[in-house]
């Protein structure tokens, strides 16, 4: 890592970064293997406009963390898990916490907590406008968070040229099965009034990617690369068919992506990505997925070697030309710039699972239809 500082005063170049402050994100599958993404608001002071996963900030009272230049700060841990899923209620209205009785039991169910409408609206806010904590108002109505259905599924660390930084946690959450009893409404996501958010909505991972390459929506490369990976095993035709899908077949998508998170050197559960500017192509960055960040040099910490994302950042925090390809197709010292777009535009061709342009009008239609 560069260092501007004079080295001989012994001083951490780590105390010159910005600090990345914990955060932790789910990527919520729903009982027809869609996934949820929320539209920040306008005036966000992070990612305006633009569609994430439920998540932010860890709270103090989430639990304890390591304190700052700890390399154990940036590993899963309970204070995480609990975090993200506060804030995936808060957020959304979908509480991801079993019956308390029957967790305790030896016969456990895949039910989640009920809750009325109006306990969850008054959940909500007594917890974002801290009059109550959180784990303390779940277990009053008798529930426990299901910390241990969170699967983790990368950290990225946000490089170290921008002011604002964060070191996020991203887990796989699926939400039970539709065939299981559990009432639908559990799993409607609700926005959080135009706190933070304005929409929420479920969508099969190809049209929220068709949206974002149509540029009708905004999402930033760790939600387009992680959709990417994920369309590739949770697949579905024009919009709405996944309600058509066996529930094996369900259940078998699922399996294989979670086959997945657990392969690679490392495991995409303990992958750390902080992309870095590899090399411009035209207007677009290639960036590099492999480097984990500062804070982690020096560690086994590693991203993804494998894979880059082409980006475009455009004013006021947004993007476009958003793509993902293999790094090998890139960075070839025998290959010209545009022989790579070439051979990247025909690999991924062959790539199934983006969508038809009947999904995308679909995808569109219901954008239109919901606002």
């Amino acid at each position: 890592m560069a260092n501007t500082q004079d080295k001989s005063n012994n001083e951490s170049p780590l105390k010159y970064l910005p600090i990345a402050s914990p955060s932790a994100s789910i990527l919520l599958i729903s009982p027809t293997n869609e996934i949820l993404l929320l539209r920040r608001v306008q005036a966000s002071s992070s990612f305006a406009s633009a569609h994430v996963f439920p998540g932010g900030h860890i709270d103090p009272e989430d639990g304890p963390l390591p304190p700052h230049g700890d390399v154990r700060l940036h590993q899963d841990c309970l204070a995480y898990r609990v975090g993200a899923i506060r804030e995936c209620f808060e957020e959304s209205g979908i509480l991801l916490a079993r019956d308390r009785d029957t967790d305790n039991s030896n016969t456990k169910t895949s039910r989640l907590h009920r809750l009325t409408e109006q306990e969850r609206d008054a959940g909500r806010h007594a917890i974002h406008n801290k009059q109550t904590g959180f784990q303390e108002w779940v277990h009053s109505h008798s529930g426990i968070l299901d910390t241990d259905s969170l699967h983790p599924f990368t950290r990225w660390l946000t490089p170290a040229n921008i002011p604002k930084r964060f070191s996020t946690q991203m887990y796989l959450y699926f939400l039970p099965m539709a065939h299981s009893g559990i009432p639908q409404t559990l799993h409607i996501p609700t926005c959080d009034g135009g706190v933070e958010h304005t929409e929420a909505q479920f969508l099969p991972a190809s049209e929220w990617l068709a949206l974002a390459e149509a540029e009708r929506i905004i999402l930033f490369p760790p939600q387009f690369f992680l959709l990417s990976l994920v369309a590739d095993f949770l697949r579905h035709g024009v919009s709405g068919e996944g309600q058509g899908l066996s529930a094996e077949s369900l259940q078998t998508q699922r399996k294989r992506l979670l086959e997945f998170v657990k392969s690679g050197d490392p495991p995409w559960g303990e992958k750390c990505i902080s992309p870095w500017p590899l090399k411009r192509d035209g207007k677009r960055l290639v960036m590099g997925l492999d480097e984990p960040g500062p804070e982690l040099e020096g560690t086994n910490r590693r991203g993804d070697a494998e894979r880059v994302v082409w980006v475009q950042f455009r004013g006021k925090g947004g993007t476009r030309g958003l793509e993902v390809g293999w790094r090998k197709d890139v960075v070839d010292e025998h290959m010209t710039d545009e022989e790579s777009q070439k051979k990247f535009v025909a690999r991924k061709k062959e790539r199934k699972g983006r969508g038809s342009d009947e999904e995308l009008e679909q995808a569109l239609r219901g954008k239109k239809e919901k606002l």
